[in-house]
């Protein structure tokens, strides 16, 4: 469910179509070259964000429905999503399409081989890869072409395209820190649910099609116990797109003892403006900021 709109902003989401239009006061998108650009892409939906590079600062976060005409035409009806001249822009797409490789074993060149062991690309998808210099993983993914080259026709050098699941890991890395203990995270998104295992490596991370709060909580106990975590022991955390009387949440922790919502990341400020989500929602969008 999208959190509440602030009053400042209701006309102008109305009138929009947004879902979500929350900006600080201080945003000026006349000298965009201050800011970078994060964008979260499903199937359905778009989120957005920006922060201010000199104080660190998110100002802005909004999320808009996709319709047939796809992220080319928000783009041509946003006030400043298809203006050049941002400082960087990075765009992130779901999907159950991506493999993670050891670094050493990955060759430029090799990205198609790579992801058709576990995922057959569309005629309509372009294959792409990401590394994870912290973790010496690389990412390989499928992105919808007309994204990929939306995002290179309006923003050229200064876009980069990576997988959803590259920003959770970027959060998730720079919110634990080092000693953090062996646990599982959630983030349920539209239609998917991605968990991922980190002790004091990168354990276990995946993406699997949820439609029910039956089948999150299926795949939550199933990597436990395949892992070998115990949910009258073990903590989970979860971020997304949950409600904290959800029939989700409330059918976890039936299940898992342990549950609870994790909050933003830190070492990055946020405009008041955004007091009005609650603070476990958006956490890949702003993970973004660590990529």
């Amino acid at each position: 469910m999208p959190a509440s709109v602030s009053s400042a902003s209701s006309a102008s989401a109305a009138t929009s179509g947004a879902l979500l239009r929350l900006r600080d006061e201080t945003f000026d998108p006349g000298n965009l070259g201050a800011y970078n650009l994060y964008l979260l892409a499903s199937p359905t939906r778009l989120q957005l964000a920006a922060v201010d590079v000199e104080r660190h600062k998110f100002v802005l976060l909004e999320e808009y429905p996709l319709a047939a005409g796809g992220l080319d035409a928000l783009a041509a009806q946003h006030d400043c999503l298809g203006q050049r001249g941002w400082n960087a822009v990075r765009l992130a797409v779901t999907g159950r399409g991506f493999t993670l490789l050891p670094a050493p074993l990955f060759r430029p060149g090799d990205e198609e081989a790579a992801l058709r062991l576990h995922h057959a690309p569309s005629p309509t998808e372009t294959v792409r890869h990401t590394t994870h210099p912290g973790l010496e993983l690389v990412n390989v993914f499928a992105a919808d072409a007309r994204q990929a080259d939306w995002l290179t026709a309006t923003h050229g050098a200064s876009g980069r395209l990576l997988h959803h699941t590259s920003a959770l890991l970027a959060g998730l890395v720079h919110q634990r820190g080092a000693a953090a203990p062996r646990r599982l995270y959630l983030n349920p998104g539209p239609q998917e649910l991605t968990l991922v295992v980190l002790g004091q490596h990168l354990e276990y991370c995946n993406v699997f099609s949820c439609t029910t709060a039956e089948d999150v909580v299926y795949y939550t106990i199933l990597v436990m116990q395949e892992l070998h975590l115990d949910p009258d022991q073990d903590e989970v955390t979860v971020w997304g797109e949950l409600m904290p009387d959800s029939a989700i949440f409330s059918l976890l922790r039936t299940y898992v003892r342990n549950v609870r919502f994790g909050p933003r990341p830190g070492n990055v400020q946020y405009s008041y403006r955004l007091n009005d989500v609650f603070e476990y929602r958006y956490f890949d969008l702003f993970s973004l900021h660590f990529c």
